[in-house]
């Protein structure tokens, strides 16, 4: 089972998040601060990462760093501010959605990054 870690600071999304990626099999973990993201990113191996941009007055952009600095995952960016995200100096998500993404969506664009991972990760050389 994949463990997923999902961040915003709006406890209504976060558990309509929880619930979404439960249901199609995966073991989430959730956080509603960029500082509290970062700190599971260092404590906890996870396979993938979904995040708001704007937390509060934290930004997304920490917890895509951290990811991908430390876990190399794939990471899903969900966010009203999508244009902001991906304007940043250089887009490091692996895919942006526009709030209110499709449930539907979010779920197998995730189940594609985690495959393709595998697959990246499975033809590495010894």
């Amino acid at each position: 089972m994949a463990k997923i870690l999902c961040v915003d600071d709006d406890p209504g999304i976060i558990s309509f998040k929880r619930i979404i990626l439960e249901q199609a099999g995966y073991e989430v973990t959730t956080c509603t601060s960029a500082e509290d993201a970062i700190r599971e990113i260092e404590r906890v191996v996870f396979d993938g990462v979904v995040t708001d941009w704007r937390l509060g007055s934290d930004r997304g952009r920490a917890i895509v760093e951290a990811a991908k600095a430390r876990l190399t995952v794939p990471v899903v960016v969900v966010s009203g501010y999508v244009a902001e995200a991906f304007q940043a100096a250089e887009p490091l998500a692996d895919i942006y959605l526009e709030k209110p993404a499709d449930p539907r969506e979010l779920v197998q664009i995730l189940r594609t990054l985690l495959q393709a991972m595998v697959l990246r990760n499975h033809n590495l050389p010894s």
